[in-house]
């Protein structure tokens, strides 16, 4: 894994789980349990940045851009080492050790990582296209995983190539 974050530039990362169960179905119960110890876990983990919330709500589980059976995971870190230090390494862990209980296996990548201005918040459109980016082409400066990963510096270089490919607006 590569963590190498300059000043300047944070990592975000998004994922997808799609839902065995309705959050609401007592087969959910222990998931739904876990959801505010696990989110103020990382609000206060070292190199935590921001977390997508819906409005009014303390997470983002009604949120459902991907689909009806579709949670989404929004953050964004410092750089790569606190990220996966909260993912593989805190109490975070267990959850993930029963995610099959509540979830079900993607075939498609399902987190995507991506370098971000610092100060920049991410959008939910923004992680979709993301998302997409890495399911069609696989791992790139531009959508990762974190044993795929690429440094912000060949991030802002794949940025630069993709701005000067585009064409210019018609005026």
């Amino acid at each position: 894994m590569d963590d190498h974050a300059p000043s300047g530039f944070h990592l975000a990362q998004f994922n997808v789980a799609t839902l065995r169960l309705p959050l609401d179905d007592p087969g959910m119960a222990d998931f739904v349990a876990l959801l505010e110890p696990v989110n103020a876990l990382a609000d206060a983990a070292p190199g935590f940045v921001w977390r997508l919330v819906e409005e009014g709500e303390p997470d983002a589980t009604g949120m459902r851009p991907a689909g009806e059976d579709v949670i989404i995971n929004f953050s964004v870190w410092e750089a790569a080492e606190p990220l996966w230090d909260f993912v593989y390494r805190s109490a975070h862990l267990e959850t993930m050790r029963r995610r099959r209980e509540w979830f079900r296996r993607h075939m498609e990548a399902h987190l995507v990582l991506w370098w971000i201005p610092a100060g920049h918040v991410p959008t939910v459109e923004e992680a979709m296209e993301r998302l997409a980016l890495i399911r069609e082409h696989g791992p790139a400066p531009r959508a990762f995983t974190f044993n795929s990963s690429y440094t912000a510096e060949e991030a802002a270089e794949a940025e630069e190539a993709v701005a000067g490919a585009e064409p210019s607006p018609a005026v």
